[in-house]
């Protein structure tokens, strides 16, 4: 039980290219996001889709894997662990994001 602690299992499309940076020590870093969406009827009975982006970053081997074959509009499951970080701006002002590392990439779909 304890595995599943912080886990993230997501389905869905790439809404831009990954960005892809290989970093002063060769190691590859990639960024992307995803869209998941979940339908359901409102009150009116008529159909809503409602779409949710994450920020997903992935590191070494899985992000060659990402700049090699993912790109905008492909259909991938991601697994791994979420995570939040903050920073100062350049106003001084603290900002925070939330991420998905991945650690496991599946391509899903036609080519």
């Amino acid at each position: 039980m304890s595995t599943l602690r912080n886990k993230v299992q997501l389905i869905g499309n790439l809404g831009n290219d990954p960005e892809v940076l290989t970093l002063e020590s060769g190691k590859k870093l990639a960024k992307f996001s995803i869209a998941t969406n979940e339908s359901y009827k409102n009150q009116k009975g008529e159909r809503v889709t409602d779409t949710q982006w994450h920020n997903v970053v992935a590191w070494g081997k899985t992000a060659e894997i990402v700049e090699s074959y993912v790109t905008k509009g492909k259909e991938v499951a991601v697994e791994g662990k979420l995570t939040t970080r903050s920073w100062d701006d350049k106003d001084g002002n603290k900002r925070y994001t939330t991420e998905v590392v991945c650690n496991e990439l599946l391509l899903l779909g036609g080519k």
